[in-house]
C-alpha cells in the first residue's frame, strides 16, 4: 500500500487553535482516533460560523456529512497545543469536500488530515439546496 503524503501548512487557507483534553487522551497516552473527527468537525464549522454566515440553530439549510476519512502521521496528547487547518478541495452545487488537517503548533507537517463532504438540506425536508450567498463566497474563497 502506497503511504499517504503528508500535507504542510501551506496546503490549507484557515487555522485556528483547538484545545487538547484530558479525557481526549486514551489508554495508550495518546489523543484517540475518533478524537481527530471531533476537531475536524470543529475547524470545518468554525470557518462556515465565522466566514460563512451560518447560525446552526437558525439557519434554514443545514450541512450533513455523507462521507468522511482520516490518515494518521503523528500522534498528538493532552496538553498538546494544535490548531485545525481547513480549506475546499471541491464545490458543488449542494456539496462541498472539505480538506481537514490536525498540525501541533509551530509545526510544518499535519500529524492527521482528512476530508468531510457536506451536502446542504433544507432543514425540514432534508432535500439538496444550493450553497448560495455568503457561505458560497467563504467557501470560494478556501478553494484549493
Amino acid at each position: 500500500m502506497a503511504k499517504t503524503p503528508i500535507p504542510i501548512r501551506s496546503e490549507y487557507h484557515h487555522f485556528a487553535p483547538i484545545s487538547t483534553r484530558w479525557m481526549d487522551n486514551d489508554m495508550f497516552g495518546h489523543v484517540n482516533n475518533v478524537t481527530y473527527y471531533s476537531y475536524f468537525d470543529t475547524i470545518a464549522n468554525s470557518y462556515l460560523i465565522e466566514q460563512g454566515g451560518f447560525q446552526p440553530t437558525l439557519s434554514p439549510i443545514v450541512g450533513y456529512i455523507v462521507s468522511s476519512s482520516c490518515a494518521y502521521h503523528r500522534s498528538i496528547a493532552f496538553p498538546d497545543a494544535i490548531e485545525g487547518a481547513f480549506r475546499v478541495n471541491r464545490l458543488g452545487n449542494s456539496s462541498v469536500e472539505y480538506g481537514v488537517a490536525i498540525f501541533k503548533a509551530g509545526e510544518e507537517e499535519a500529524c492527521a488530515h482528512g476530508t468531510m463532504t457536506h451536502v446542504f438540506v433544507d432543514r425540514e425536508t432534508e432535500k439538496p439546496q444550493p450553497i448560495e450567498g455568503q457561505m458560497r463566497e467563504a467557501l470560494v474563497a478556501a478553494l484549493i
